[in-house]
C-alpha cells in the first residue's frame, strides 16, 4: 500500500467513526500509520472501531455534534493521547425521513437533519479550526453528498443540508486559504453503508440508476480518497468538493 503519510506520527479525528464511511476512514488511516481519534455519539460502536485498530493507534471518545459542548473535550482527548491534532474528518450525517415529496416533509424531522448535517458541521469547524490555525497546518474534510450537488427526489432535508455543507466548505476555505489549513468536501453517490441500507429500496434504486457506472461505490474507495485529501500530499486544493459518484456528477 502506498503511504500518504510518510512523516508520521500524524493524528486525525474522525467524527462518525462507529460505522459506515467513518469506520472505513478510521481503519484506512490507521493502516497508513496515522493515529486516529474515533469520535461518535454511538459509544459502543465507536469503542469497537477503536479496539479493532492496531494497538496504540486509536482512542475512542464520545461526541454529539448537536451538542457543541461535547466537541472540545473530544478534541482535547485526541491531543492528549497523541500530542497533536493534524486534521478532522466529519462523517456525521443522517438522511431523515425519505421518499416524501417536499410538501409532505415533517418540519421537526427537517430540523433534526439540519442540526446534525449542517449545524453540526459548523460546530465542529468552530471547535477545530483554532487548533489547526495555531499550528499553521491542518486538514478539515466534511463529507457531503452527491445529493447536495444535484438534489435527490424525496430527500429534501438531506439534499438541502448537504448543499449547505458544500457552500460552507467553499466559504470557510477562502477565509483560511493562506494559513496552511485546507478545507474540502467530498460528495459520494450511493455507498453501501448502514445509513443507505436503512433507506427504502425504491429510494436506493432511484439513486443507483443515476450512476453511469451502474454500481454503488465501495467503502474502500471512499476511505482511500478521504485519506489522500487529509494527507500532506493534498496541499494545493481547498474549497473543493471532490466527486465520488461513478460519473453521476463531474463538477
Amino acid at each position: 500500500m502506498v503511504s500518504y503519510f510518510p512523516d508520521t506520527p500524524y493524528a486525525i479525528a474522525v467524527v462518525g467513526a462507529a460505522s459506515g464511511i467513518g469506520h472505513a476512514a478510521a481503519r484506512f488511516l490507521a493502516d497508513q500509520g496515522v493515529h486516529v481519534g474515533c469520535l461518535d455519539a454511538d459509544a459502543k460502536g465507536n469503542a469497537a472501531t477503536a479496539a479493532s485498530l492496531p494497538a496504540g493507534r486509536a482512542i475512542a471518545h464520545a461526541v454529539d455534534v448537536t451538542d457543541a459542548s461535547t466537541i472540545a473535550p473530544a478534541l482535547d482527548a485526541v491531543e492528549r493521547a497523541f500530542g497533536r491534532l493534524d486534521g478532522l474528518v466529519n462523517c456525521a450525517g443522517i438522511t431523515g425521513i425519505t421518499n416524501r415529496k417536499a410538501h409532505e416533509v415533517d418540519l421537526d424531522d427537517f430540523d433534526r437533519v439540519y442540526r446534525i448535517n449542517l449545524r453540526g458541521a459548523m460546530a465542529l469547524s468552530v471547535a477545530v479550526l483554532p487548533r489547526l490555525l495555531a499550528r499553521n497546518y491542518g486538514r478539515l474534510l466534511h463529507v457531503a453528498s452527491i445529493a447536495g450537488k444535484e438534489g435527490n427526489a424525496g430527500m429534501a432535508a438531506y439534499s438541502a443540508t448537504k448543499a449547505g455543507l458544500i457552500g460552507l466548505v467553499k466559504s470557510m476555505a477562502k477565509d483560511y486559504a493562506t494559513t496552511g489549513v485546507t478545507i474540502n468536501g467530498l460528495a459520494p453517490a450511493v455507498i453501501r453503508t448502514p445509513m443507505v441500507a436503512a433507506l427504502p429500496e425504491a429510494q436506493v434504486t432511484y439513486m443507483t440508476d443515476k450512476i453511469p457506472m451502474r454500481r454503488c461505490g465501495t467503502l474502500d474507495e471512499v476511505a482511500a480518497l478521504i485519506a489522500w485529501i487529509v494527507s500532506p500530499a493534498c496541499s494545493f486544493t481547498t474549497g473543493f468538493t471532490f466527486d465520488l459518484s461513478g460519473g453521476r456528477a463531474t463538477y
